[in-house]
């Protein structure tokens, strides 16, 4: 019994200290990401940033939509993907305040592939597209910045115009927002 204890107690040694070594054991969270990064398909208007190389978990997308509402903004992105994935989806937040119904002004994401829609098959690349489309479709029927969700079904005009002051950098009601041009 105590034979057994020890090893345990060397296996859990060995773990931590493989950690400060030059080889670390991939989780497979860390596995999948760095497959989805590998077979990565960005379209033209999308970039990513890896702020730490060696951290593939987290990292930034920016999105510079060329046509719609947003065309010449510049939207960032975090990603940060948990030990869960593919299993569970990673937690996207918008870094740029933007006058959007389904991103309120906390940067919250509301994308049903990040939520209930999110499938273990699905990766990285579908979310950048889901998150591209957002920007060209803005939809309505389910908001998180209720606003400009009313605005933009009762108000085109109008919306556009909010868009656009919003991305200049002006107000929109109470909220200043900061520029965001490219």
């Amino acid at each position: 019994m105590i034979k057994l204890f020890s090893l345990k107690q060397q296996k859990k040694d060995g773990v931590d200290s493989d950690k400060s070594g030059s080889h670390k054991k991939s989780s497979a969270a860390q596995l999948r990401i760095q497959k989805d990064i590998n077979e990565l398909n960005l379209p033209k208007t999308c970039q990513v940033d890896f702020p730490d190389p060696d951290d593939l978990l987290n990292f930034k997308l920016v999105i510079s939509p060329d046509e719609g509402f947003y065309r010449g903004g510049r939207f960032i992105f975090n990603f940060k993907v948990g030990q869960g994935y593919p299993h569970d989806a990673p937690k996207v937040k918008c870094e740029t305040m933007v006058y959007h119904p389904n991103i309120d002004l906390e940067g919250n994401v509301c994308l049903n592939i990040l939520r209930e829609d999110w499938k273990p098959v699905l990766t990285v690349n579908s979310i950048v597209y889901g998150l591209q489309y957002l920007f060209l479709e803005p939809n309505p029927e389910d908001p998180l910045n209720k606003e400009a969700a009313e605005v933009l079904q009762n108000n085109r005009r109008l919306f556009e115009q909010n868009v656009a002051k919003s991305m200049r950098g002006g107000y929109i009601g109470s909220v200043c927002f900061d520029r965001c041009l490219k």
